[in-house]
């Protein structure tokens, strides 16, 4: 059961790449303990932007946070390191999925456990811990990664992640070029981490029939501001996503 207290809060947050490329204005959503928001939008509408403004990416992108607030349970975010979000439970998982090609599957995964610096009985219990979650990763363990599925290769990156023992999970287009049984085999996986270990997820995606089944709410944004937001049963009903993904939303839409 979600918080009413948001986890995290993103304020009124505009983003720039270079001196003048506005990417993101007026953000604002919340994420609370425990619930799944979904971030969607047509491809551009600012989505990766917002979640490398929240785990202090931009700047490997030449962007910057020019106004507005990022909180973590209430702490201001802007000052921190990326790896200090990480260690006080934010975790991204980036668009593409990015693994070690020449590492094994398994040795991909203890990347992610040694930021904790945990003891050998602690690594080894959360790597089977991932294996429970991701069946197939076990059988695939000694496999190059850069040689396995485009699918397992998401997982891989998704459990690299959670080895990091996250509270929040930042996902960003997790169903990009990947066969819709995987897509939804790891959504199914998603929804029940949250639902059983408590994960709380921003899940950014361009594929919003999808998403919204197992999102609790969502944040639709276009050309790099908000435009509607609600509960997912509340804008798949709504008959607005049509409209917003081929343009000409306006004001009336939003929330």
């Amino acid at each position: 059961m979600a918080s009413e207290h948001p986890f995290l809060d993103v304020e009124s947050v505009e983003a720039v790449y270079g001196a003048s490329i506005l990417a993101l204005r007026d953000v604002s959503l919340s994420v609370a303990q425990g619930e799944i928001v979904a971030l969607i939008g047509p491809n551009g509408a600012g989505k990766t932007t917002t979640l490398r403004a929240i785990s202090n990416l931009l700047g490997a992108q030449r962007g910057t946070l020019r106004r507005g607030a990022i909180r973590w349970r209430g702490e201001a975010t802007q000052r921190l390191d990326p790896a200090d979000l990480v260690a006080r439970g934010i975790v991204q998982v980036l668009e593409g999925r990015h693994v070690f090609g020449q590492l094994t599957v398994e040795e991909n995964l203890l990347t992610g456990g040694y930021l904790r610096r945990p003891s050998r009985r602690q690594l080894a219990e959360d790597l089977e811990r991932i294996y429970a979650w991701f069946p197939r990763l076990k059988q695939r363990r000694g496999a190059k990664a850069g040689l396995t599925s485009g699918g397992e290769q998401q997982m891989v990156a998704i459990g690299r992640a959670l080895m990091t023992r996250p509270t929040l999970l930042l996902l960003d287009e997790p169903s990009m070029g990947l066969a819709p049984i995987i897509v939804a085999e790891i959504f199914e996986i998603v929804a029940r981490l949250n639902r059983e270990e408590g994960v709380s997820v921003l899940v950014a995606e361009q594929s919003a029939n999808l998403v919204l089944d197992y999102a609790h709410r969502a944040v639709v944004l276009e050309s790099g501001r908000v435009v509607a937001s609600g509960s997912s049963a509340e804008l798949a009903a709504s008959g607005q996503l049509g409209a917003l993904y081929l343009g000409g939303a306006g004001d009336e839409t939003r929330h």
